[in-house]
């Protein structure tokens, strides 16, 4: 697997290590928790992830 540059929001602080982490590699989007970073990652075509990340923005995940 080629390596990825991970990155995370400006937002979520130096403190704690509770995040999410995003990256970006041949047209595809990855994620992965910054608690875990050997572990599971989640694979997105560019397209799906604008769509979920402005699905999040609508508050369709709100609790």
């Amino acid at each position: 697997m080629f390596d990825l540059t991970w990155r995370k929001s400006t937002r979520s602080g130096f403190s704690n290590n509770e995040c999410v982490e995003v990256a970006r590699a041949a047209g595809t989007f990855y994620a992965r928790d910054s608690k875990d970073p050997e572990g599971p990652r989640h694979r997105l075509l560019i397209a799906e992830a604008a769509a979920f990340i402005a699905a999040v923005k609508r508050g369709t995940y709100d609790l």
